[in-house]
């Protein structure tokens, strides 16, 4: 079974490169590549650092979050711990069909560090919760009072796919408050977890499983009642997915100001940023690729131009993205080979 999860993973690998390598052809087809570079040079220094800074702390935030709700569960967890699984979490859920990888490695990497089954995946649930709560809402609002202009910006095809995304999005978080509101669900679903840990050779099967499930519910249900009675612990993490939410839609704006380019709103370039990802957020494709990019250059290019749409999305999905898939592979090897080998 250990060669199956590698070959899964490896495959999974494959997939995403292939999916790369296509979208790298569907980008630069059409296009001029020296114009493209040239444009990209235009970039100012400053505001491209000052993007790679938002994109590190937007992955980083999630690491703060993760080591707040630990904490106050009694988690084992450092920041400094945290932050990696975060980067971890960024990594598989790139690199795997609808993000399904990031959340069960993340739990195998809290686990792995000391925090129990129970305490890693209900602050996991929380993050994830909170995480598409805030994507709703934006989600929400910008249709409400922002409509008309977002489908002309996005198009009767592009708009439709925001409206499917919102949906699926917001069936999602109704899910995950049910998960987490719902001992019976919690425990099925357990149950079904700790099976297929076994069968990945992830754990050990042991004896007494409906004895260690009572421990766990326990456990769980005894951190979520106190989450319930500490609800300004809740505020603060929601109101910190907020921050991280805004900042990586401003990400887009800093490249537009770092290009050199003037006369749209930030909020505009937000709020456009905002339906990309909500458009795109649940589709079955590692990373979004493609559909991410042909979106980008389509909502955006009134506002970039023609000669700049494209360099434009290079740097912004380049440091949102890309390096930071970097990042999270440095850390993983560094998590699951250097420290082994140590």
């Amino acid at each position: 079974m250990e060669s199956k999860k590698k070959k899964q993973l490896i495959a999974n690998a494959i997939l995403f490169v292939v999916i790369l390598v296509a979208t790298i052809w569907f980008v630069f087809r059409d296009e001029n590549v020296e114009e493209v570079v040239f444009a990209m040079k235009q970039m100012s220094v400053g505001h491209l650092l000052l993007a790679v800074c938002v994109a590190f702390v937007y992955v980083a935030a999630e690491g703060f979050m993760m080591w707040y709700l630990l904490r106050c569960m009694s988690g084992a967890s450092s920041l400094k711990s945290c932050i990696s699984c975060a980067f971890i979490g960024f990594l598989f859920s790139g690199i795997t069909p609808s993000a399904t990888g990031g959340q069960p490695m993340q739990l195998y990497y809290l686990k792995k560090d000391g925090n129990s089954w129970s305490f890693g995946s209900l602050a996991l649930m929380i993050l994830a919760l909170m995480y598409k709560l805030v994507l709703v809402l934006f989600g929400v609002g910008i249709w409400l009072f922002w409509g008309t202009s977002l489908k002309s910006y996005l198009g009767i095809g592009y708009y439709r796919l925001f409206l499917l995304g919102l949906f699926l999005n917001s069936a999602l978080v109704a899910g995950l408050l049910m998960v987490m509101l719902t001992p019976s669900v919690v425990r099925l679903l357990i149950d079904k977890a700790e099976w297929l840990a076994v069968k990945l050779h992830i754990m050990k099967k042991a004896g007494s499983k409906s004895a260690r499930l009572d421990h766990f519910m326990g456990n769980y249900q005894g951190a979520l009642r106190y989450l319930k009675q500490h609800k300004e612990r809740m505020v603060v993490i929601l109101l910190a997915t907020v921050l991280q939410r805004v900042l990586v839609f401003a990400l887009t704006y800093i490249v537009y100001r770092g290009m050199g380019l003037q006369g749209t709103a930030c909020t505009t370039i937000m709020w456009l940023q905002a339906s990309v990802y909500i458009a795109v957020d649940m589709l079955p494709i590692p990373g979004a690729q493609g559909i991410t990019e042909a979106m980008y250059r389509h909502v955006f290019l009134t506002i970039f131009g023609v000669g700049s749409v494209t360099a434009s999305m290079c740097i912004s999905r380049g440091v949102s993205f890309y390096l930071m898939l970097l990042v999270g592979i440095c850390v993983a090897f560094y998590q699951f080979v250097i420290k082994k080998m140590g």
